[in-house]
């Protein structure tokens, strides 16, 4: 398939959003909030096709699934970035140089937004609303595994479109084919910047293949250290919320360390995990001590894989740490620096934990879940970014920008 008529009637439309009010934006945004509540029930019978082609135990099945309750919360994340601040044309720094010149540093769109994605059909709508926002065009590319889903959510977006007389093109979901990722990924001149959401492996093939520049959103392998200081009933209450709330997202946690003179507290720490059928495998020093509590069929000694591994998955990693520093110095082994934690009293170590851990988002006696662009007051999110360059962290509007340099004059010349 020739993919040239896609990319440029794409870049065509970067010019139709320029001259929109932010009140035309907004309303847009609110109406797309409503219509997808409205059309709740044709959007979950075609995620039903979509899930019957997946076994249910399929790590990327709970991703896939949409609820009404999850479209209710899409349209909620949808009208929260209507209420946001647009960051457009945004004075970062303004000056007079000697001769005159009037220097004006503003915010601007990147222009053509391309995602890359998998079974992950939230994204669709958080995508568009964030781009519409900031006045960038989305090209969509999304996965086989959520083709039926993606297509019922792009239909009810460029219908509310249609209904404002905004461009349709200022998003495009190409199709599900592998071809149309190849066309994606050498769309250089037509889309300004990719973004790749979902494994590890697609993360890296995007990263290697692609001639657009492409900001990570990496996998989440995600620590919790108990210190020694740790209080019990927060860590509990933490590292069960860090762990169970939601497996199959980046932020759910991957693997708790414990300082080794809370040893005794460790059985009490994790048995509420087994409540949920967590299945944990633990160092030597940490099976010895759980294997007479934790239920056997849910224990398994650790071996090196275990630590650095993602799990998205009712599984979780165990290591009995010596002190703070072999804490650190694990979790800077084995971290995808996404977020990371630390359970703790003491005031030093709190602080040198959040200075030395090098994370998109370090956390003090608080669960990893919070690492998510709504819990971060951004509205929606386009991803999270693990890199440094541009963006990191959560990516909201503000991440969606450049800036550029508004220069004026009266006839200077320079010598």
């Amino acid at each position: 398939m020739n993919y040239s008529t896609y990319f440029e009637n794409t870049k065509k439309a970067t010019r139709n959003l320029i001259n929109l009010s932010k009140e035309k934006v907004n309303a847009v945004l609110s109406d797309l909030a409503e219509a997808l509540i409205e059309n709740t029930a044709g959007i979950l019978h075609e995620n039903e096709k979509d899930l019957a082609k997946m076994p249910v135990d399929d790590p990327k099945y709970d991703r896939l699934k949409l609820t009404a309750q999850r479209i209710l919360d899409i349209a909620s994340d949808i009208k929260s970035v209507a209420n946001l601040v647009s960051p457009l044309n945004e004075v970062l720094s303004e000056k007079t140089l000697d001769n005159g010149l009037n220097l004006k540093k503003i915010r601007v769109p990147l222009g053509v937004v391309g995602v890359i994605y998998e079974a992950r059909p939230n994204v669709t709508a958080d995508v568009f609303s964030l781009c519409f926002k900031t006045g960038n065009v989305a090209v969509l590319k999304g996965g086989s595994d959520a083709e039926y889903s993606n297509l019922s959510i792009v239909k009810v977006i460029q219908e509310v479109l249609k209904k404002h007389e905004i461009n349709p093109d200022v998003l495009t979901l190409l199709p599900a084919e592998r071809t149309a990722t190849e066309a994606l990924l050498n769309a250089r001149g037509f889309v300004d910047v990719l973004i790749p959401r979902g494994s590890q492996s697609l993360i890296n093939y995007v990263r290697e293949n692609s001639k657009i520049p492409v900001i990570e959103t990496g996998a989440g392998i995600v620590h919790t250290y108990f210190d020694e200081s740790g209080d019990l009933e927060k860590g509990k209450a933490i590292i069960f919320n860090a762990k169970t709330r939601r497996v199959s997202v980046c932020n759910a946690l991957d693997c708790v360390l414990i300082h080794q003179s809370r040893l005794n507290d460790l059985t009490a720490l994790l048995m509420p995990l087994a409540e949920r059928q967590v299945e944990l495998f633990a160092d030597e020093i940490g099976y010895e001590i759980l294997k007479s509590s934790y239920p056997s069929n849910l224990l398994n000694q650790a071996t090196e894989d275990h630590f650095g591994t993602e799990f998205l998955a009712l599984k979780m990693a165990v290591k009995v740490v010596e002190d703070f520093d072999e804490a650190i110095n694990h979790i800077a082994d084995y971290s995808s620096k996404h977020s990371e934690a630390i359970i703790s009293e003491d005031a030093e170590n709190i602080t040198n934990f959040l200075n030395l851990v090098d994370a998109a988002a370090v956390y003090a006696n608080a669960s990893t879940g919070f690492t998510d662009g709504a819990q971060f007051g951004l509205g929606a999110e386009i991803g999270i970014s693990t890199q440094k360059l541009h963006a990191r962290g959560p990516m909201g509007l503000e991440e969606l920008t450049s800036y550029k340099w508004v220069v004026r004059g009266d006839g200077q010349i320079r010598g």
